[in-house]
């Protein structure tokens, strides 16, 4: 049986659709790092999947569609991981770099933080100091095929 092979326009799809086809790019970036990763039927402390590196270490993580804090994910040692706009993602802690974005913003005193419990942030508006703190935390996606031993 033959099977013929089109690609998918993202804006296409619906947003369950997003979700897992984020989730699958992310792994095939977080895997060229030496993590497998585990999806969670639904969120675990916070989590939407963990993510097992080579060396034994399990991180807790929660995707997302772009760069996000909240309220709801503090002190549960939460990574977040969303794509980058230019490809790649982003996959840092959530507690450790929102202590320094409101450090630098004052952004968990804001009304919106304290009433509304966290920030959603559209790439095209962070403001640079805030876009400078992400950039430690980017991975960027392989461009060329793995290197292949011959046997």
């Amino acid at each position: 049986m033959s099977i013929a092979f089109k690609r998918v326009g993202y804006l296409d799809l619906n947003g369950r659709q997003k979700e897992n086809y984020n989730y699958h790019k992310i792994s095939a970036i977080l895997a060229e790092y030496g993590f497998t990763t585990i999806r969670l039927s639904d969120d675990w402390e916070g989590a939407d999947f963990i993510a097992k590196h080579i060396d034994g270490q399990y991180l807790l993580v929660q995707q997302k569609s772009r760069l996000a804090f909240a309220k709801k994910y503090e002190g549960k040692n939460l990574y977040i991981c969303c794509p980058r706009p230019e490809g790649g993602c982003y996959f840092y802690p959530h507690d450790e770099l929102l202590k320094k974005a409101s450090d630098l913003t004052g952004m968990t005193s804001h009304e919106s933080w304290v009433v509304k419990g966290g920030y959603s942030f559209s790439w095209s508006w962070v403001k640079p100091e805030l876009k400078a703190l992400f950039e430690e935390y980017k991975l960027e996606a392989q461009v060329t095929a793995p290197e292949t031993h011959e046997i």
